[in-house]
C-alpha cells in the first residue's frame, strides 16, 4: 500500500474541493436560469387568469403578449415604484394593479384587474405563502373571487375606497363582500392590502379619469 505524504493528501482534498464547488457553482447556474423562468411565466399566467384567459405555464408567452400591451412603472410614494398592466381583450382596454399584504401566517398577494374607467373590477385573483388550507386559503377559490366582479374601488367623488371583505356583506353594497369563513384573519388582511396598496394609485387614477372626461 502506497503511503501518501500530507502535502499530497492535503493538495488531493483541496483539488477534489475546486471540482465540486465547481460543479455545483454550474448546477446552480443552470438552475437559476431556469427557477427565474418559471418564475416569470407563472407571473404572466396569473396575470392572464386575472383577465380570464386560462393558459398552461409551457407556452404562455405568446399568448400573454396577445393580451397584454404594456407594463407601466408609475412614480411610487416611496422607493417602490408602482406597476401596472394595461391588457385588451374582446375589444376592451383594462388595467391590472398587483398588490401585496400580509395574512394570517405570510404574505398574501391579489391581482386587481379594472375596466377602462379605473374603477369597476373586472376580475380578480389571489395566492398566498402559507395561509390555512380549508380557511385562510380559500381566498384562492373562484368562490370568493367572483364575489369582487362588478365591484367598485372608487367612492361617488372618486376617491379609492376599494372593497372590504366583512361578515355579511350587503350584496347591494358596491365596496364589500363576503368574508372566509373561518379565515377572519386572513380576510382582514385582505382588506388592508386592497384599500393600501390601491390607494397608492390614485393620482394616477385621478389623472387618467379627467384625461377621459376631457376627450
Amino acid at each position: 500500500m502506497k503511503n501518501f505524504s500530507n502535502r499530497y493528501m492535503l493538495l488531493y482534498s483541496l483539488g477534489l474541493a475546486a471540482v465540486v464547488a465547481l460543479l455545483l457553482t454550474l448546477v446552480a447556474t443552470g438552475l437559476k436560469s431556469r427557477q427565474q423562468a418559471n418564475v416569470r411565466n407563472e407571473k404572466m399566467q396569473q396575470l392572464l387568469a386575472t383577465i380570464g384567459v386560462k393558459c398552461e405555464r409551457d407556452g404562455v408567452e405568446p399568448i400573454y403578449k396577445q393580451y397584454f400591451k404594456q407594463e407601466l412603472n408609475l412614480a411610487g410614494d416611496g422607493n417602490e415604484p408602482l406597476t401596472l398592466y394595461l391588457y385588451e381583450k374582446d375589444g376592451q382596454n383594462g388595467y391590472v394593479i398587483p398588490t401585496t399584504g400580509n395574512g394570517l401566517w405570510g404574505k398574501v398577494y391579489a391581482n386587481v384587474a379594472l375596466a377602462d374607467d379605473l374603477n369597476t373590477i373586472t376580475g380578480i385573483t389571489f395566492s398566498h405563502d402559507s395561509e390555512t388550507p380549508g380557511l385562510g386559503a380559500e381566498i384562492t377559490s373562484d368562490a370568493f373571487c367572483k364575489q369582487f366582479v362588478g365591484k367598485k374601488i372608487l367612492d361617488d367623488e372618486g376617491t379609492v375606497v376599494s372593497v372590504a371583505v366583512v361578515k355579511h356583506a350587503e350584496p347591494s353594497d358596491p365596496h364589500q363582500v363576503d368574508a372566509i369563513s373561518g379565515g377572519t384573519m386572513t380576510s382582514n388582511g385582505v382588506s388592508a392590502m386592497l384599500i393600501d396598496e390601491l390607494s397608492r394609485y390614485q393620482d394616477y387614477i385621478t389623472s387618467q379619469r379627467k384625461e377621459a372626461d376631457n376627450e
